[in-house]
């Protein structure tokens, strides 16, 4: 048996992604360089807390969570939730930030500043 197609009404659409998930803190949803959702304070005000997971929060957001669960986990994998240590960014070399001058090293104490 064959199947003859007579008329074919081909149908695309496409979602414009503005938000990269890498740019926005997992917590508040907002921009990095945006304002924070816990303290308020715009862009670098707010330094950034990255995991060994590598995941990344405004300071403010992942502490008043972190403060508010009986488990230190990571909100986006549920894993322990561990600061990563400067030697863990050698070991993984990340892509410049947007908010930040290409190749900014994090400070010694983990956050982004």
């Amino acid at each position: 048996m064959k199947v003859h197609v007579r008329k074919w009404h081909p149908v695309a659409y496409w979602h414009w992604d503005v938000r990269d998930p890498d740019d926005v803190c997992g917590i508040c949803q907002n921009y990095f360089d945006g304002v924070c959702g816990a303290c308020r304070d715009p862009g670098d005000a707010c330094p950034l807390a990255f995991g060994e997971c590598s995941h990344e929060f405004h300071l403010h957001c992942i502490m008043k969570w972190l403060s508010e669960k009986r488990e230190p986990l990571c909100p986006m994998c549920k894993r322990p939730w561990v600061e990563a240590t400067p030697e863990h960014f050698q070991d993984a070399p990340r892509a410049p930030r947007a908010s930040g001058a290409p190749g900014t090293p994090a400070a010694p104490n983990g956050y982004h500043t």
